[in-house]
């Protein structure tokens, strides 16, 4: 079953549009806290986020900017604003599409599956990523190389998805902190350290060596 993640503040806007998904056999997940908005995407791992443009602390191309840092998802966005700079800065944000309000519900749904067989045609490829044979399973938070396998912790987790997503580039400590915690000032700098490392050991337990790379002063990657 897929889900759908909906970012909307207005509520009777919101339970229209949840309502209707679950009636096509949607799984629903609606955002009700828009300050770890991030956060909730990163747990739940939805297949396709509803976003709308207006929300309160910060708006949803704020939003769209910081998921697509750590995931293609398809994203549509659902905006009162119907300005042609709104639409293209939406797409520039990495919005795969944009309907203005009011919109036909039928029309959102029709949408909302175009984009999720387009996006999920071959599911089970879509739903891994895969480097130097090790697999992470976005389904189940678990990670596979060879016959062995282990499931991960929600740090953990976090942390492999965003270095698998960027294969050749440093990932600063900053901006892993940012993806986990949201507000890296908080938490104490050695957690991080903490985390790599018993991610490091789990993945060499199932037999891959050196998997992720430190580079001193700058953050991590995977080569």
């Amino acid at each position: 079953m897929f889900q759908i993640m909906i970012v909307e503040d207005d509520e009777k806007i919101r339970t229209i549009v949840a309502d209707s998904l679950r009636k096509w056999q949607y799984e629903v997940l609606e955002v009700t806290s828009f300050e770890h908005i991030t956060e909730q995407f990163t747990a739940a791992q939805p297949h396709l986020v509803l976003m709308d443009v207006s929300l309160p602390m910060y708006d949803g191309f704020y939003w769209c900017q910081r998921i697509r840092s750590v995931s293609k998802v398809p994203i549509i966005f659902l905006s009162s604003r119907n300005q042609n700079m709104d639409v293209i800065m939406a797409i520039n944000m990495g919005a795969d599409d944009y309907v203005v309000k009011p919109f036909d519900l039928g029309v959102l749904v029709a949408k909302v599956s175009a984009l999720l067989r387009r996006n999920y045609t071959y599911q089970d490829e879509s739903l891994v990523i895969s480097h130097r044979q090790l697999v992470l399973h976005l389904s189940n938070s678990s990670v596979q190389y060879g016959e062995q396998s282990a499931e991960l912790s929600r740090n953990e987790f976090i942390i492999l998805q965003t270095l698998m997503r960027h294969i050749g580039r440093i990932v600063s400590r900053e901006d892993l902190m940012q993806v986990l915690w949201n507000d890296e000032q908080f938490i104490d700098d050695n957690t991080l350290t903490v985390n790599v490392n018993r991610l490091r050991r789990r993945i060499a337990l199932l037999g891959l060596e050196e998997f992720i790379a430190t580079r001193k002063g700058m953050g991590y990657i995977i080569e």
